[in-house]
């Protein structure tokens, strides 16, 4: 019965699935492999006469050195700095506000604004700070190369007394949500003195920061020897 069954589910199953139990074919004979004969092992006396003899064998080059690559990102590092360096001198050197053409005005009636938004305009600036009396000219600096604005100005008042009053009053006013940092020019009216793009100044976010518990110092005063901010412009 079984047997019958089975011949039954397989006439139903299709020839695909009744190919995979049908036998496989015997593998191929094949004779045994043949045994080689290898030669026999010896010794090397009889090529001690082709060697050279030590004395006359050079002597090695020396293994060539490879570079780290965290002694080559420190050879980098150390040529970007000596050339920073250099140009920097390079530039202190350069630097001569009173012949730059682009300065014009009295450096004592020169206001100097600093940390001012990037959306500022020369008008807006002009609104607030003629407040504190009549300007003769404005200078919003922007950057030769890009053609961005660097972040500051330098405001000419008609009068030295307004420029003062400004000085006094106008640092922290809030301009376009930002709020700015005024000073005296500088670059005029102290000697030797440097901005800050050429290591100069006296900004906090380049000085080292005092202890907590440390005395506030003084203020500087007006065009004195200890500097500010303002650097040379008008």
């Amino acid at each position: 019965r079984s047997s019958a069954m089975s011949s039954a589910v397989a006439q139903a199953l299709p020839p695909s699935i009744l190919a995979l139990f049908a036998p496989r074919p015997p593998p191929p004979f094949k004779p045994a492999p043949e045994k080689r004969k290898m030669p026999r092992y010896g010794t090397v006396a009889h090529l001690v006469s082709e060697f050279e003899e030590p004395s006359a064998t050079p002597a090695p080059k020396p293994a060539a050195v490879v570079e780290s690559k965290e002694a080559r990102r420190a050879r980098k590092a150390e040529k970007r700095k000596a050339k920073g360096e250099a140009d920097l001198e390079a530039k202190v050197e350069a630097y001569d506000p009173n012949e730059d053409s682009k300065i014009k005005g009295d450096p004592y009636k020169t206001l100097f604004v600093a940390r001012i938004s990037y959306d500022t305009t020369e008008a807006k600036l002009k609104k607030e700070f003629e407040q504190f009396g009549p300007i003769r000219r404005i200078r919003l600096c922007f950057n030769t190369e890009t053609g961005k604005p660097r972040g500051y100005a330098f405001v000419e008042y008609e009068q030295e007394r307004d420029m003062k009053t400004a000085y006094k009053q106008g640092d922290g006013k809030k301009i376009d949500g930002r709020r700015v940092l005024v000073d005296v020019e500088r670059g005029r009216t102290v000697r030797n003195w440097k901005p800050r793009r050429l290591g100069g100044g006296l900004g906090s976010t380049r000085a080292a920061k005092a202890p907590k518990n440390a005395p506030a110092a003084a203020p500087p005063g007006y065009g004195g020897d200890a500097g500010g901010y303002g650097g040379a412009g008008g």
